[in-house]
């Protein structure tokens, strides 16, 4: 089967449509995760902050808060800044803080009554 591409679609040319798809699946597997949007949370209200004040926070093993900024900073959702033997991780402030804006406000719109049980 002959591989479709997608002409100019965001920005980017010659990506192939099961590509496109696939970098769908990596960016909201990575919001999927309920410790990694704890994270991104806790970095959107904190700042930077280093694995051990995120493992003493969260209350959450480092050996799993270590795993999540991994796939966070892979995929873009966190920046890593080193002063001394620690590493500092915040939010992308350019992109995932007004991304995470935009979905806080969607769902306080169209999926907090769900929860509640409430139609709309």
């Amino acid at each position: 089967m002959k591989d479709t591409y997608l002409s100019d679609c965001c920005g980017v040319e010659n990506i192939k449509e099961s590509e496109f798809y696939d970098a769908y699946k990596i960016f909201f597997g990575t919001l999927f995760s309920q410790s990694r949007l704890k994270i991104i949370n806790l970095l959107r209200n904190k700042g930077k902050m280093c694995v051990t004040e995120l493992v003493k926070k969260l209350k959450l093993d480092q050996t799993g808060i270590s795993h999540d900024l991994t796939r966070l900073k892979k995929c873009g959702f966190v920046q890593v800044e080193v002063k001394g033997k620690y590493r500092y991780y915040s939010l992308n402030k350019k992109t995932i803080k007004p991304i995470m804006e935009l979905i806080d406000k969607h769902m306080s719109n169209y999926c907090i009554h769900i929860l509640r049980g409430k139609t709309k």
